[in-house]
């Protein structure tokens, strides 16, 4: 391989500034929807008491799954050695970490009352998963930016690989950690299964490297920089493959769950009569968020094309949050049996009673709090890779490859 050589994004033409107010507006009205959900609290959310994680919980999950797997790139080339994918490791690091930031600060400001962040910082029970996913998060980003430093700092260098190292074995454990957060509620029949960890790892390898095929398009094409077919056509195969092996996990998990009789009301929810938690998961996830895909990517002339691959990865992202919703919402939404074998004739907290969080409607301030995380996420990306050497000059065939020719 060549020497790669990196430089600023330097695009000055009004798409760059057009976008960047379009995100800035996006923020400002999340951040109008943050203010008024603080001031009147939770009730002008669709959350009740049986739904009390909500659509900007849907964003959040999936921006932190996506960090992990986002960084999944940079470690083809330090771990795995693979040369080719070494120029896009900076990239890759600084996707993770601002995919990581904006899932995190959605939490936060759908706490009710940011201030309750100081009392998870400062009173922990080791019991919880929860408090372990602090840890790991925060670790997480100081490993990271360790990791650009060892990239971006020629004296670095020796360290690169065993940073890098380091990077991935974190990021598996946090993505497990996020999975387990669902497998360890034992209360609820959607989430006591222990397959949710590794199911989550896999998702995250899909969802990180869709979006990092968008951004890698996006800021490679407006600028004009060369993108060979070589390295795009690698890229799109192993997030065909990563589609697939999320197709297998959750086909699993569904005949297991089948396979026990104590399951099989939650399954006849969600893949027979959830209503809205039924159609996302049939059309949303499985067709949308992976068949369609998975027969764009392996087409010979689909998967080919820069606009295939540029739809596949969109329906993938698309597929993810209808994911973490079936996952986050529905399990939420099936009722838990307080009293197993019971009949519960009336409970003013709709404890038992099939059904009754169906009725959860999202707010409109829900969505914007969600839609704002994705949109800082995008916007700190653009201005980064602007000021800072994050890109590659050029990323054509005989610059990575070299047997091209």
């Amino acid at each position: 391989m060549k020497k790669i050589y990196y430089r600023e994004w330097g695009i000055e033409s009004p798409r760059y500034w057009g976008l960047l107010a379009v995100l800035t507006v996006i923020l400002a009205v999340a951040g109008f929807a943050v203010l008024h959900m603080e001031h009147e609290g939770h009730w002008v959310t669709g959350m009740n008491n049986e739904v009390v994680w909500g659509v900007p919980h849907v964003f959040a999950i999936f921006l932190i799954v996506a960090a992990s797997g986002a960084l999944n790139v940079a470690a083809l080339g330090s771990v795995f050695g693979k040369h080719i994918y070494k120029s896009l490791g900076r990239l890759s690091g600084l996707l993770a970490m601002t995919l990581l930031l904006s899932g995190l600060l959605i939490l936060v400001l759908d706490l009710g009352q940011p201030s309750r962040l100081i009392v998870a910082m400062t009173t922990y029970n080791f019991k919880s998963i929860f408090a372990w996913n602090i840890y790991l998060y925060v670790g997480f980003l100081v490993i990271v930016a360790a990791y650009l430093f060892t990239m971006m700092e020629r004296k670095a260098q020796r360290f690169y690989k065993g940073v890098g190292l380091l990077a991935f074995v974190w990021r598996l454990i946090l993505t497990t950690g996020t999975g387990s957060i669902f497998g360890f509620i034992v209360a609820r029949p959607g989430y006591d299964a222990a397959m949710l960890a590794p199911m989550f790892i896999i998702m995250s390898f899909a969802y990180g490297l869709a979006i990092y095929l968008l951004v890698l398009m996006f800021t490679f094409d407006a600028e004009g920089r060369a993108l060979g077919d070589k390295l795009l056509g690698r890229l799109k195969s192993l997030l065909g493959i990563f589609v697939s092996a999320i197709f297998y996990f959750v086909l699993v998990y569904h005949l297991t769950n089948l396979y026990g009789t104590e399951n099989h009301e939650y399954e006849a929810f969600i893949l027979l009569n959830g209503g809205i938690y039924t159609t996302l998961f049939w059309v949303g996830w499985v067709l949308l968020g992976m068949l369609v895909p998975m027969a764009i990517l392996f087409h010979p002339a689909l998967g080919n094309s820069r606009g295939g691959i540029i739809a596949a990865s969109l329906l993938v992202i698309l597929g993810g949050l209808a994911a973490m919703y079936v996952i986050v919402i529905g399990g939420q939404a099936f009722p838990m049996p307080i009293f197993p074998d019971k009949i519960i004739l009336e409970s003013g907290f709709q404890d038992g009673i099939g059904g009754a969080a169906l009725y959860y409607s999202p707010s409109l301030p829900e969505f914007l709090l969600g839609i704002g995380g994705v949109a800082l996420a995008l916007g700190v990306t653009l201005v980064a890779v602007r000021m800072l050497k994050f890109l590659p000059a050029s990323l054509a065939d005989e610059v990575v490859d070299p047997h091209h020719g």
